[in-house]
């Protein structure tokens, strides 16, 4: 299957990068500050951005990002610097993101979970100029004799006179700088999960087609309000929210921050019509006693990527709010967020696959000589296409051990059906292999995910001396249960070896990194730690 029955642009093949060849869309826009002009023209008087009380019109957002622009400029900034913003989500990212793009320069995105010692490695290791960050998070922020490239540091604050409303004293710059669409718009750095983070260089030829992707797969409009809910400043919030929306000339709403009553409102109230979440973002929805006495009639489309959606999820979303489909979304960082996308109809009976290839993304599955295996077979997922990045940030090791002729290695572990279905089944580092018996955790989350007392649950390895591994969890209830009882639902559904033989249960949520993805290794360091102090 393909998506030749959705209304997809006409793409031809292109070189990329020196040595690529990748299908790209024939006509679209030439860097992310073209996008923006274009929804202005298209959409001059519409609503762009709304942060609580705050709207702004498409015009708006160009006259501010083009007047921040010319401040960035003043300081001295000349196109390719790199600009580092450590801001949550407001309409302030919004702007200096475009701001940046109108001066050709590049913007370095930080999470505000960040402490001091990652903010300084990411801004020595990528040179930024100029720092724009939350006043308060002034205390995370690096001495000056730790990055020694940082010039500038300004301030956004909700009270008084932020030094950032200076950046618009001055005139609009009115002639957007020229930039290639090969070079480079924004740094997102990697989790960091093995060894230091490494930045991914994601051009603006790789904005522009991953943004094309959601607008155009998922049928997005003008019309569409879609709700950013997830940090702004990583790849699903930058690209599936804001540059989509772009593209669109639709409406972008900002939430600070996820709270699921407060999402429940905010969604009723501002008609929205899309979204992308966690699965676990739905869930707490679903677990609000006021839900259904929130108009959501609006709400078409449900992205979600990260973790398998739960089928009695599905179930009671379908139940819910007949009109919204449910749509997976599977993609990194280095593949500028989208590499599938399940198409709505076909969701609830694919339920174990991720989606179909992206128009122009080519998916393959490997074994651990980089050989391609036949369909059906488990090994490495492989990516390709427009979307994928050109590499690492001054690491060119890192990056010709991650690329090869443009197939970004993913380490995810998985399959490609007949049908061109995507199945990924766990993180290479993540499989359990329990006396030569492998065991991909998301199989045995999903299982446990289909009880009715359970939110969610992470599967991880528990050390054997006898057997190498055996299976671990650690699941977050919603009401009393049973480690017993968890076992022999398991039991019921899954073979023998693949039951867990030991739980944590617990009411608390399980860590994410700011993606939303649960960070298993500090599962699996909590779980060690513990174990050591029972031997004690």
């Amino acid at each position: 299957m393909d998506w030749s029955k959705h209304p997809i642009p006409a793409m031809r093949l292109e070189s990329r990068f020196g040595d690529r060849i990748v299908p790209a869309f024939c006509a679209r826009p030439k860097s992310i500050w073209a996008t923006v002009a274009d929804a202005v023209a298209r959409n001059p008087d519409a609503e762009a951005l709304v942060c609580g009380e705050r709207r702004m019109k498409w015009r708006e957002v160009a006259e501010q990002s083009a007047q921040i622009a010319a401040g960035l400029q003043k300081l001295g900034l000349q196109r390719g610097d790199r600009v580092a913003v450590l801001l949550g989500n407001r309409v302030e990212f919004v702007l200096t993101l475009f701001a940046a793009a109108h001066a050709g320069l590049v913007t370095v995105l930080l999470s505000t979970r960040q402490q001091k010692p990652e903010i300084a490695y990411v801004l020595t290791d990528c040179g930024a100029k100029l720092l724009i960050h939350e006043a308060t998070l002034a205390d995370r922020l690096p001495d000056a004799a730790d990055v020694p490239d940082l010039k500038h540091r300004i301030s956004v604050s909700d009270e008084g006179a932020s030094p950032f409303a200076k950046l618009r004293d001055g005139a609009p710059s009115q002639v957007p700088a020229e930039v290639g669409e090969e070079d480079t718009a924004m740094i997102l750095y990697t989790s960091g999960t093995t060894g230091r983070p490494k930045g991914a260089m994601l051009a603006h030829c790789n904005v522009i087609h991953s943004a094309m992707v959601f607008a155009s797969c998922l049928q997005l409009t003008a019309a569409d309000r879609s709700i950013a809910a997830v940090p702004l400043a990583h790849v699903t919030g930058v690209i599936a929210n804001i540059m989509t929306m772009v593209r669109c000339a639709g409406t972008l709403i900002i939430m600070a921050e996820f709270k699921a009553a407060e999402y429940l409102k905010v969604a009723s109230r501002e008609r929205v019509t899309y979204t992308v979440m966690v699965p676990a973002m739905y869930n707490l929805c679903l677990l609000q006693p006021d839900f259904d006495s929130h108009d959501l009639s609006s709400w078409r489309i449900g992205g979600f990527g990260g973790a398998p959606m739960p089928v009695a999820t599905i179930e009671k979303l379908d139940a819910k709010i007949p009109g919204l489909k449910l749509i997976n979304c599977y993609g990194s960082t280095e593949t500028t967020s989208p590499s599938t996308i399940m198409p709505g109809e076909l969701t609830a009976s694919h339920i174990d696959s991720v989606g179909l290839p992206c128009p122009g993304a080519q998916i393959i599955v490997v074994d651990a000589d980089g050989r391609e295996l036949p369909r059906g077979e488990i090994g490495e997922i492989w990516i390709h296409g427009a979307s994928v990045i050109k590499g690492y940030w001054s690491n060119p090791k890192a990056t010709a051990e991650s690329f090869t002729a443009g197939f970004w290695h993913s380490g995810d572990l998985g399959s490609i059906d007949a049908q061109n279905f995507v199945r990924v089944f766990d993180r290479q580092k993540d499989m359990i292999n329990r006396g030569g018996l492998k065991i991909y955790s998301a199989e045995v989350e999903s299982v446990l995910a289909s009880h009715p007392a359970v939110i969610e649950s992470a599967i991880i390895a528990k050390p054997c001396p006898v057997l190498g591994e055996r299976v671990h969890a650690v699941i977050v209830t919603r009401n009393a249960v049973s480690g017993e009882a968890l076992r022999a639902w398991c039991a019921e559904r899954l073979s023998d070896y693949k039951v867990p033989e030991t739980m944590a249960l617990t009411s608390e949520p399980l860590p994410r990194n700011a993606n939303g993805k649960v960070i298993k290794r500090q599962l699996r360091e909590a779980f060690a730690a513990a174990q050591a102090r029972e031997q004690a």
